[in-house]
């Protein structure tokens, strides 16, 4: 053992413990994994609470641009309806004023038109717009469709004034109705999603334009049709919505403002000034006057209405073209949500990803090599050292750690093959190279050798005869050759799990587990034969005969009961002695041998016991 090793040892106390925490450690360990585990989960907490809140915030705006996308598509269709009803005016006029031309083409017209209205309720009703709201405005179309077909009936010349005003203000409640159904949409945009009230307001108001330029044609329609002059009503209706007409107008504000500063709508504005209030009002104007002056006028109602359609366009396109542009913001809107919502995702993946390896790096490279040095120690300290670490993928400082742990191994290998040879030597006969008593009692005394041997075992003790005379005569050197021969005879004639040891000078001691008596006495016989057959040749070439003594006896191992082994073994060795020597005998006992190993048998005199002569002496 090295002085260095020696030190170390010197300063390990006798129990040691040290504490293997595997996983989360208990509420009193303050240890730097339980640290780091707690400060990481910390983290990771309030770091998935404030990703959490982010990305809550960015589905939110996703979700609710998606939503505002869906139901301004919804509001559009509902205004595309309101003007395909208003649209539907226009050939409904032509049929009233036709004069019988081209009634034909104009019934196909108004057919066509009739047909989109009805198709565009439909899908109204399958986009979820509740069909009871949509009732009223089917019934009343239906009324005023019925009374287009029955006044067309009526030849021109028998059609008064009334019946085709009636007509066209029948065909006015269409569009007048189905206002609550525009309403309706408006209100539940502007509450859900009051970002949206402005261009929901303000398409509203492009298809109100629309409306209304559409009806101020239709309310000269009456009296163009039937070739009469312009009644005052008619003069003071067609005001009234001229005027709400420049209302409407004067609403949309700056231009820059309402088109966003889109070419698109900055050119349907300038278009609608230029046709819809430049040639279309000059276009009905023109019809005024010469409906004031007499019935006189210089086109057809057919022909009015498809000039003055031409005027609505613009208007129609600047509605369109405004709910496009809002789309189209809602929509880069709800990209930019989605990328934001995405980055947003991924950017808490990545720091959650960051902080998860950190902690697996901590364990792999930190508690990992901690703990396989923890259990390194512990085995060493145990006496059951493994294989060495490998230091090749370890950082500095462990590598460092595990080199003072291979140190600590070498010494301790040391330490430990000292030993080995220092226990050999203890337990072992210098002469003979067998076990020695100290040995050999150890085994008998050890609780463990008793439940190994819970069947109990033989005892030979064998005793060289006269060897005290071969001394004397030869010297004690050729009396340790005798005792060497006369274990290279024994040695062989033993099983594989017989014990032979020196008891001491001349005694030998073989101890059979698990045989009876009778089979230990037959052992005993044959090495008593093979012994005195066999010649010793001493060093001068001399030859002699040595015989034995053999006691045999049969108990149990443990502290007390190999006490009363030996002594019973003793006992019949010593009768095999007073017998002559070069027999053996056996311990009889008058009770039992294999008995419990009681504390108060310690100092219990051996029983008297019977022996027998199996073999007479020669």
């Amino acid at each position: 053992m090295t002085s260095r090793s020696a030190r170390f040892f010197g300063n390990v106390p006798n129990g040691i413990k040290l504490r293997f925490w595997r996983g989360m450690p208990d509420g009193g360990d303050h240890s730097l994994r339980r640290k780091l585990l707690i400060g990481t989960g910390i983290a990771l907490i309030c770091t998935a609470i404030l990703a959490m809140s982010v990305i809550s915030r960015s589905f939110d705006d996703y979700r609710r641009a998606r939503e505002n996308l869906h139901e301004l598509e919804t509001y559009r269709l509902i205004l595309d309806t309101a003007n395909l009803l208003s649209a539907e005016r226009g050939p409904s006029n032509s049929v009233l004023g036709d004069t019988g031309d081209a009634r034909d083409l104009l019934r196909e017209r108004l057919t066509s038109f009739r047909a989109r209205s009805d198709a565009s309720l439909e899908q109204l009703v399958a986009i979820g717009v509740p069909a009871d709201l949509l009732a009223a405005t089917k019934a009343q179309l239906q009324k005023g469709r019925q009374e287009v077909d029955r006044v067309s009936a009526i030849p021109r010349a028998k059609r008064n004034l009334d019946d085709v005003q009636s007509v066209i203000e029948s065909m006015f409640g269409v569009v007048d109705i189905f206002e609550s159904v525009i309403a309706w949409k408006a209100g539940i945009l502007t509450t859900r999603n009051p970002e949206l009230a402005a261009s929901v307001m303000t398409g509203r108001m492009f298809g109100e334009l629309r409306e209304y330029g559409g009806r101020i044609a239709s309310q000269i329609m009456a009296p163009i049709a039937v070739s009469q002059p312009l009644p005052l009503k008619n003069l003071v209706d067609s005001n009234r919505t001229r005027g709400r007409i420049l209302q409407l107008w004067n609403l949309t504000g700056e231009r820059q403002i309402v088109s966003h500063n889109d070419p698109r709508l900055l050119t349907d504005l300038r278009d609608v000034e230029e046709l819809f209030f430049g040639e279309g009002l000059v276009l009905f104007d023109n019809l005024v006057a010469q409906g004031r002056l007499s019935g006189n006028y210089s086109m057809t109602a057919d022909e009015f209405t498809v000039r003055f359609v031409k005027t609505l366009k613009p208007l129609e396109r600047l509605r369109g073209d405004f709910i496009d542009v809002t789309i189209e913001r809602l929509t880069e809107r709800r990209i930019v949500a989605l990328t934001t919502l995405t980055l947003t995702i991924a950017i808490t993946t990545v720091i959650l990803a960051i902080l998860a390896g950190l902690l697996i790096a901590a364990q792999r490279f930190v508690f990992g090599p901690l703990l396989r040095a923890h259990d390194a120690v512990i085995e060493l300290a145990e006496d059951r050292p493994g294989p060495p670490e490998s230091e090749a993928h370890h950082a500095a400082e462990m590598r460092r750690l595990f080199e003072a742990i291979a140190v600590l191994r070498r010494s301790l290998a040391e330490r430990a093959s000292l030993t080995k040879k220092l226990k050999h030597q203890a337990e072992t006969d210098g002469l003979t190279g067998l076990m020695n008593r100290r040995a050999l009692d150890m085994i008998g005394e050890s609780q463990a050798s008793s439940k190994v041997m819970a069947d109990g075992a033989c005892m030979i003790l064998m005793d060289l005869d006269h060897f005290k005379s071969i001394n004397d005569r030869y010297g004690h050197l050729e009396g340790d050759l005798v005792l060497q021969e006369s274990v290279r005879l024994v040695r062989p004639m033993l099983g594989p799990n017989d014990i032979f040891a020196r008891f001491g000078g001349e005694e030998f001691v073989v101890l059979v587990p698990g045989c009876n008596l009778d089979e230990a006495n037959a052992l005993a016989a044959r090495l008593r034969n093979a012994l005195e057959a066999h010649k010793f040749v001493l060093s001068d070439g001399a030859s002699l005969t040595v015989t034995a003594s053999f006691g045999v006896a049969r108990g149990n191992l443990g502290q007390l009961a190999w006490r009363r082994l030996v002594k019973a073994a003793d006992a019949a060795l010593y009768r095999a002695k007073s017998d002559g020597r070069n027999c053996v005998r056996q311990s009889l006992a008058l009770h039992p041998t294999l008995v419990p190993d009681l504390p108060g048998d310690l100092s219990a005199d051996v029983p008297q016991r019977k022996t027998t002569s199996l073999i007479e002496r020669r």
